[in-house]
């Protein structure tokens, strides 16, 4: 078998345990062989790169491509189903179906309506071509690249399969409860606001301008509607059994009934058993399932005559509040605790809820000993949703929010314009310790993954580390002094050791600066280039930097003259971490683009975005996020946003391609090194005014 043959085999068998692994959970190979399939193939086609296949399994890890996202039309509009919240309004849509139908006999096709995000998925000749969000029901987010990171939507249907040339397929992108846990749990290590349910976190990761991020996230897909001119069905129920034939994930649940009774008993099934599936579930969808009657019926202005979705409502609960707590963040922020009588809610016993802040407390008009209403519904954290006033106790007093930290002691502070109270004392305040150390450990941060919240808690408890610049002295004894642990210990210290290599912009993430995230901290890095200008730093100078406001600015200044986080980074700066850019990150090619500010948007060649971003500064320009009269042009590659060009036009913004943007660049480089070449050799032939005054202005810039 030759190579190219072995390539495409490879990817038949994946396909196939893919299909079998992720849709018919009926695995026939170990994961360590489906790995070295899936390693085979990746170096069979890293060597003939002529064997390009836009749908191969090795598609689905993502990559860092960042892009824009196209906006597409839908063929088939995608409409929104009208809602119903109980048995009564039921009645009602199945009597006008009736009418509609003068009488004529029909089925109900019943599925779960899952909680997550529609999407609409287009296949040619077996292959996916290209996905689609719903958007506004017309126009949607072309998102193809990181669907295809999802492992239950096939990407290549088997041969012979018996579906038409070309048909489209809806459904629901979810995020699992596993992997909603798992994500929210790696969030709150770095010191990240966890995702309130599974639906915002399936939101925000399909719209990921990094497909790996998609990837490593484990979202699912059910498809529930099959649409094209080819399909030969006779009902929607049928068309979604051949759909589960050619390998596609169908909810196992669907039925069709006939009477009003039979929908009733489905409903009332399935709001007990819905809890046990592993993805969020909000209701039940109703359809006629005969698609002659379904056109039949029609459509009105905002959704089909022919469906119907009822919606669970989010179960309630009333309890006794016993008393308010405070808990205090890695960074700080105080959050108030209800610590209630322990009641069961959406199947798990509940015996917390977060309040927010002082103003949600307020809000409530929260009293010693009131009974209050609590739902899980959709969100993984119980919260309050209202007080049941008529049982409030004449004695009883208004909850008072806290004036000092419960761990410290320290005076609270409350910015203006921010909801949060803080402890100040980020340097004595133990979980404040404790969590930036935490954070600084984290993969995102300083990647020190030998190390964890346990052992983090144990080390500052037996005090061997109380900052973060202690980790540096760890030695293999410290850790391992019970004698038993010495492989771990020493695991630990080369990773501690290794840490010293991550990047200078990750550093400044990794120091737990208050509201200095990722973004902020790699902008922070790339203007001031160093440590020390960056620690020198006026509120004025840091504000200069294009996504810092002033709240930020004075959270960096004050980190920085404080005196136990100055002698921490000092200590830092001895150990050897990586305080400055890079050389290549500091190299200056010129001062073409200098006062310019410049937006990038589209889909590149020859560089990715974040390449292009060091190019521009490099030659002294100034990247931004957004579009304005400042703009001085827009470097665009593939698939440029509508909306960005259309402003563009509106205000004048010139369009540069990338090959324009390079050669004009290419152009000043070799400009600049001829006149310099110049002037090292004919140096006492010229005059001062034969010698260049300043950067050549090209005609593109």
């Amino acid at each position: 078998m030759t190579e190219t043959e072995k390539i495409q085999t490879l990817r038949r068998q994946l396909h196939e345990h893919n299909h079998r692994y992720y849709v018919l959970n009926s695995p026939i190979i170990s994961d360590q062989e489906f790995d070295f399939m899936m390693h085979e193939l990746q170096d069979l086609e890293a060597k003939h790169p002529e064997m390009y296949d836009a749908n191969s399994p090795t598609m689905r890890v993502g990559s860092d491509i960042t892009k824009e996202f196209k906006q597409v039309s839908h063929r088939y509009p995608m409409l929104s189903l009208a809602n119903t919240y109980n048995e009564h309004d039921i009645e009602e849509w199945y009597n006008q179906v009736k009418r509609g139908l003068e009488g004529e006999d029909f089925e109900i096709c019943c599925e779960m309506k899952y909680d997550g995000l529609s999407i609409s998925l287009t296949y040619e000749q077996g292959r996916l071509v290209q996905a689609v969000t719903r958007g506004d029901g017309t126009h949607g987010d072309d998102v193809t690249t990181n669907v295809k990171t999802i492992r239950s939507i096939p990407l290549v249907l088997q041969p012979d399969g018996g579906y038409p040339d070309t048909f489209e397929i809806r459904g629901e992108i979810l995020m699992p409860w596993a992997s909603f846990n798992r994500l929210n749990e790696e969030r709150e290590d770095i010191g990240e606001q966890p995702f309130a349910n599974p639906r915002n976190a399936a939101s925000g990761t399909l719209k990921s301008q990094d497909s790996r991020v998609v990837a490593e996230r484990g979202l699912d897909a059910y498809l529930y509607y099959l649409l094209g001119d080819e399909v030969q069905a006779e009902g929607h129920y049928e068309a979604l059994e051949m759909a589960r034939s050619w390998g596609f994930k169908i909810s196992e649940g669907i039925k069709k009934v006939k009477t009003l009774q039979e929908i009733y008993d489905y409903i009332n099934y399935w709001d007990t058993e819905r809890k046990k599936l592993p993805v969020a579930t909000d209701g039940i969808v109703l359809k006629v399932n005969s698609l002659r009657q379904q056109r039949s019926l029609g459509m009105t202005a905002k959704s089909p005559r022919w469906a119907i979705a009822y919606k669970y409502k989010a179960e309630r609960v009333s309890t006794r509040l016993l008393e308010v707590t405070y808990q205090v963040g890695r960074t700080g922020a105080i959050t108030p605790v209800a610590n209630m009588d322990t009641v069961q809610l959406a199947g798990t016993k509940v015996r917390r809820a977060t309040l927010n802040n002082e103003d949600f407390i307020r809000s409530f008009d929260l009293h010693e000993g009131d009974y209050v209403y609590v739902e899980k519904g959709g969100e993984i954290i119980p919260k309050i949703v209202g007080v049941d006033v008529s049982r409030r106790q004449p004695d009883a007093k208004p909850i008072q929010f806290i004036t000092h930290c419960p761990e410290c002691g320290a005076e609270l502070r409350r910015i203006e314009g921010e909801a949060a109270h803080y402890c100040p004392n980020d340097t004595g305040c133990p979980p404040q310790i404790k969590g930036r150390i935490e954070h600084f450990i984290s993969r995102r941060a300083m990647n020190i993954d030998s190390l964890g919240p346990e052992t983090v808690d144990a080390f500052y408890e037996r005090g061997i580390i109380e900052n973060i610049a202690d980790l540096y002295t760890l030695t293999v004894v410290q850790i391992n002094y019970e004698g038993n642990r010495e492989k771990s210990a020493r695991k630990a210290v080369e990773a501690i050791e290794a840490s010293k290599k991550v990047p200078f912009e990750r550093v400044v993430f990794a120091l737990g600066i208050r509201m200095v995230g990722e973004t902020t901290a790699k902008l922070l890095a790339r203007h001031f280039k160093n440590i020390d200008t960056l620690r020198h730093a006026t509120v004025e100078q840091l504000m200069e930097v294009d996504g810092v406001g002033e709240i930020i600015a004075v959270n960096v200044v004050e980190y920085f003259q404080n005196e136990k986080n100055k002698e921490i980074v000092d200590r830092l700066i001895a150990y050897g971490l990586q305080m400055q850019l890079s050389e290549e990150q500091q190299k200056s090619l010129g001062t073409e683009l200098e006062g310019m500010s410049i937006v990038i948007s589209g889909v590149f060649s020859h560089h990715s975005r974040d390449e292009y971003k060091l190019i521009i500064e490099q030659h002294g320009g100034k990247n931004i996020g957004s579009i304005s009269a400042k703009t001085s042009f827009i470097l665009a590659g593939d698939n440029m946003g509508p909306a960005k060009l259309q402003k563009a036009e509106k205000l004048g913004i010139r369009i540069v391609s990338e090959d324009e943007f390079l050669d004009s660049l290419r152009s000043y480089d070799n400009h600049n090194h001829n006149d310099n070449h110049n002037e090292d050799d004919n140096e006492n032939e010229k005059t001062p005014d034969d010698k260049p005054k300043g950067p050549v202005q090209l005609s593109l810039f």
